[in-house]
């Protein structure tokens, strides 16, 4: 086979349907753009979740006089001290407990001080209002029913947290984007390939009258089909090139400029270059093999050889 024929006529197919094939390009880059950018939410998504559930802590909060009022599980009253040291001497025993803090009631006015005291409700606050607290680090953050079962409903303990099940919301959320964003990478595929596949037959009906002419000199059937599916492939190819612009510039201008939200959201640990580079080739691939893929099966149909 002869390449600059191939070549040339990659060229001629490209320039004779250049409004299909500009819709081929932009519709490929667009679905592999948001399949890259799927792959990397989810990486995000796990990298925070192992950043963050190594963490997170379970909080044992203890009855004050106050709650005694209000809570159903302090109605005998403020924590004692000889409660309060057998929960820490019971946590200390556990398997899955790795550290314990005990949080006073002035510690924590001064945290939610540092954390809300520009609200309107902080001047409201006062210290004994606060309510002591063990913060436990488990070794294994999925035991927290281990923790909860054992001190949930004991005299002196008011409530048992999981901060994890804070972050879950969170992460549903994005778990969410990123699902709406495969169902929109599939709508984009699905257009892609019906683009691809009206772009080949367009080629092929435009060439009818050479391909007729190839097959009576005895050309095989993949001389004749080559051009075709290359040019499916390189428009292709061309669209996943685009896409992995986008990610590289989408990865610049939301987390280091632009948007630059590595400096402003310091409390995510976002994922770094690496993760969006190995994404590309497979980026590219995929951007080369799928056209090619459906213009094969096109010709099966629309170009008799």
């Amino acid at each position: 086979m002869r390449a600059q024929f191939v070549l040339s006529e990659i060229g001629v197919g490209l320039r004779r349907n250049l409004t299909m094939t500009f819709a081929v390009v932009v519709s490929v880059a667009l679905s592999l753009a948001l399949f890259g950018g799927a792959l990397l939410m989810r990486e995000q998504v796990s990298t925070m979740k192992d950043y963050w559930y190594d963490k997170v802590n379970v909080s044992i909060f203890l009855c004050n006089k106050n709650d005694a009022k209000d809570a159903p599980e302090c109605a005998k009253g403020a924590v004692t001290k000889e409660q309060k040291d057998q929960i820490k001497i019971d946590l200390e025993k556990m398997e899955a407990v790795e550290t314990v803090h005990f949080e006073t009631a002035d510690e924590a006015y001064k945290h939610y001080q540092e954390q809300f005291g520009d609200s309107p409700m902080a001047g409201n606050i006062t210290p004994d209002q606060m309510q002591e607290s063990y913060r436990v680090k488990l070794d294994d953050p999925q035991k927290y029913k281990v923790v909860a079962t054992a001190f949930a409903g004991r005299d002196g303990v008011q409530s048992v947290q999981d901060q994890r099940s804070i972050l879950d919301q969170l992460f549903e959320l994005m778990n969410g984007m990123n699902l709406v964003a495969i169902y929109v990478m599939i709508l984009m595929l699905v257009i892609a390939l019906i683009l691809i596949v009206n772009t080949v037959r367009v080629s092929a009906f435009s060439r009818r009258r050479e391909t007729g002419i190839m097959r009576l000199v005895g050309a095989s059937g993949f001389y004749i089909q080559a051009p075709f599916i290359m040019e499916a492939a390189v428009a292709g190819l061309i669209g996943g090139v685009l896409a992995c612009g986008m990610l590289l510039g989408g990865r610049y201008f939301l987390i280091d400029g632009g948007l630059a939200l590595q400096d402003k959201l310091l409390v995510i640990n976002f994922i770094g270059w690496d993760a969006v580079l190995t994404k590309l080739p497979l980026v590219l691939a995929i951007g080369l093999l799928m056209p090619a893929v459906a213009a094969l099966f096109a010709l099966r149909k629309y170009l008799k050889v």
